[in-house]
């Protein structure tokens, strides 16, 4: 029924001065018609898309029962934030009542003194999350397809869904982005390619040379998003986050985050380098007042506090290589990683198996991330942590594989 006839009144056809008794059948119909379509048709039904997406499901961080957790599920970083950024953070609390500065005018400047771009080329956002579906409503419509990997963040998925667009996911080799099988799976239909490097839950990274080749094979109305959230850790030589390419083309955006080596994740606090146009779309779209003003404050600060981040990374360039000798030498497979994790690959024999791993060590309050939903059932991540708390992962694990003990 057309939206302009389903609610005429049928005593629009009925001679004047009818009778109650007259109008009463038709009235009787009325509600007949009325009860029907509230049954099938009245009640928000969200668009199929939607419905077809399974919501993100964040690393647990509880293990009842146990005194002492340590949550090693979510790559948070075991400093914490800078000292900095939480005196920061706090000098602004006597101003909760003001709305924050909506364009992140300090932030977007400290941003590009710290790396050498034009604050006017940088968005801000609730978190790099914030920024990946403003990209995907801004470049992708209903049937146009988004591209990402096999082991790829699960929010770029969600992102190309909730835009009304198909995902396509294309096989990884050996856990790594395969340039020459995303090309393949491009069509006329492509508007975006989302690369996480590095990946997030195998740690693997594209060689800056790679990462050209992989553009220089999109056509040019194909947007190239490179998801930098953990560039901060690489320590490779062949490693580039993708400024450069940002800076000479007009398809290619790189987004970063403050919630990993700065330690701002629960201020939800993110930001994306992009060509002119690019950054016009977003500021159409996102929210007018889209990062609160504790973050902004916090961000510029830590920005400021060079130290406390190289602290971070040594931290963790010590503690990865640790656990990936400690890990490997217990018979399991681990992946090798440049970011502040590392995925761990277990048997499916009987006792031995990822879940089995998991339940024992979070039965021991070592909280680790299930990857099943990444399409790695049998692997489980580990975030870099404190000392003490890597010294007991291997030590469970030991126990748990049944050997003699971790080496010290």
């Amino acid at each position: 029924m057309r939206p302009d006839t389903r609610w005429r009144d049928t005593r629009a056809r009925s001679r004047p001065n009818r009778s109650a008794t007259r109008f009463a059948p038709k009235k009787h119909l009325l509600c007949l018609r009325f009860q029907t379509m509230s049954a099938t048709s009245l009640r928000p039904v969200p668009r199929p898309a939607v419905q077809a997406i399974e919501a993100y499901v964040p690393g647990k961080s509880a293990a009842p029962g146990v005194a002492k957790i340590w949550k090693l599920s979510s790559n948070e970083t075991p400093l914490g934030p800078s000292p900095k950024a939480v005196e920061a953070f706090r000098g602004v609390a006597g101003e909760l009542e003001l709305y924050p500065d909506g364009a992140a005018t300090r932030l977007r400047a400290a941003i590009g003194k710290r790396y050498g771009l034009d604050p006017a080329r940088i968005v801000c956002g609730n978190g790099s999350d914030d920024l990946l579906h403003l990209l995907a409503a801004a470049y992708v419509g209903e049937g146009d397809e988004g591209i990402f990997t096999t082991h790829g963040f699960l929010v770029y998925r969600i992102a190309i869904l909730a835009a009304g667009g198909v995902p396509v996911v294309v096989p990884e080799k050996n856990y790594t982005a395969d340039v020459d099988a995303i090309l393949a799976a491009v069509t006329p239909r492509t508007r975006i390619v989302y690369l996480a490097n590095p990946n997030n839950p195998t740690g693997t990274y594209l060689p800056f040379e790679e990462v050209k080749r992989l553009h220089a094979g999109l056509p040019g109305h194909v947007l190239l998003v490179i998801d930098g959230a953990y560039a901060e850790y690489v320590r490779r030589n062949d490693y580039s986050a993708g400024l450069e390419l940002v800076s000479t083309n007009e398809n290619v955006v790189m987004t970063r985050t403050f919630s990993k080596i700065y330690g701002l994740a629960n201020l939800r606090l993110g930001w994306c380098y992009a060509p002119a146009d690019v950054c016009d779309a977003l500021h159409r779209i996102r929210g007018p007042f889209n990062v609160n003003g504790p973050a902004l404050e916090a961000g510029i600060a830590a920005l400021e506090d060079a130290d406390h981040v190289e602290k971070a990374a040594e931290h963790n360039d010590k503690w990865l290589a640790w656990l990936t000798k400690e890990i490997s030498a217990l018979g399991v497979e681990v992946t090798p990683s440049v970011g502040n994790f590392l995925l761990i690959h277990f048997p499916q024999e009987k006792g031995r198996t990822a879940k089995e791993a998991d339940a024992f060590l979070t039965a021991r309050g070592l909280i680790l991330r299930n990857v099943a939903s990444y399409g790695l059932p049998d692997a489980i991540r580990m975030t870099v942590g404190p000392e003490e708390a890597n010294r007991l992962v291997v030590q469970a694990l030991a126990e748990f594989l049944g050997k003699a003990g971790a080496r010290g």
